[in-house]
């Protein structure tokens, strides 16, 4: 398959998947806690990723472990808790339009860590989506007064740890196989992340005829072999036939997603959010470009 036609492929297969992923970390909420999802939702992922991915980690030359670590943490490991701590008081339809500012902040990182020259074009880019954030935040804030819009914070803070992560598997860990990253980074986390869960409180829980926390790990389950395993095997894939601009351009195309399945489920948005939605996504647009 040509890299133009495989690159497409899985910037829509990611724009499914990620784009579902919200309502899950909402659904999964309903019965676990933010430190729990975080924790559980790292540690099935890599026992996944470890089984089918175990024999590609010789692939991964010992200097190249320092930033397999670095790539986990921001990649995987704090925005998988960012989100589930912001997702506890705002919607999952706003937190994937808010994550859309990624390729912004990849470009700026990209500018300022990596000397990478942007256009004037894509500096007005920047600005129209940080004001469409802004905006985003302010009438989320009004249009939902029981909801701690603060934690809007919590999703911008992932957007910079994912724009470091972009910038940084495309200058050292551009020949590594996909898998070999994704394994690596999950053998990094298994640890940390069950250290975690020791102290989530987890263990306690009873489990018997506990109908709702059954039901949450069912939705933790997909959401961390479908939605962060192999998600996580094809952005790696995603950025090594692409750019990293393009390669963080999925989150423009995630809300499409999650915004109906937010609305399948009763949330609330109006056409302010829908104005404020549609200016991050123009600025996004042109953050693209040439």
């Amino acid at each position: 398959m040509k890299t133009l036609d495989k690159k497409w492929l899985y910037l829509s297969l990611l724009s499914v998947v990620w784009g579902s992923s919200f309502i899950l970390i909402k659904k999964a909420l309903i019965g676990l806690t933010p430190l729990q999802l975080g924790s559980l939702r790292t540690l099935f992922a890599g026992i996944f990723l470890l089984i089918v991915g175990f024999s590609y980690l010789k692939k991964i030359r010992k200097p190249q472990w320092k930033w397999i670590a670095i790539s986990a943490l921001l990649g995987t490991f704090i925005p998988a808790f960012l989100f589930a701590f912001a997702e506890t008081q705002i919607d999952s339809a706003v937190a994937s339009i808010l994550n859309a500012t990624t390729p912004i902040v990849t470009l700026l990182l990209g500018a300022i860590l990596f000397k990478i020259v942007f256009s004037k074009n894509q500096l007005i880019g920047v600005m129209a989506g940080l004001a469409g954030s802004l905006l985003l935040i302010w009438s989320g804030a009004d249009v939902n007064p029981n909801q701690n819009y603060w934690y809007s914070t919590l999703v911008l803070a992932a957007s910079v740890c994912y724009a470091l992560n972009v910038n940084i598997l495309k200058k050292y860990l551009q020949g590594l196989p996909a898998m070999a990253i994704a394994a690596g980074n999950f053998i990094v986390l298994v640890v940390p992340a069950f250290i975690v869960l020791l102290f989530s409180g987890f263990f306690s829980l009873t489990f018997k005829d506990n109908t709702v926390l059954h039901e949450s790990l069912g939705y933790l389950l997909i959401l961390a072999i479908v939605g962060t395993a192999m998600a996580k095997v094809m952005f790696n894939k995603l950025v090594q036939v692409s750019t990293p601009v393009f390669a963080s351009s999925v989150t423009y195309t995630i809300p499409v997603m999650a915004l109906l399945w937010g609305l399948l489920d009763g949330e609330r948005f109006t056409l302010l959010q829908a104005g404020s939605a549609a200016f991050i996504l123009f600025g996004v647009v042109l953050t693209n470009r040439k």
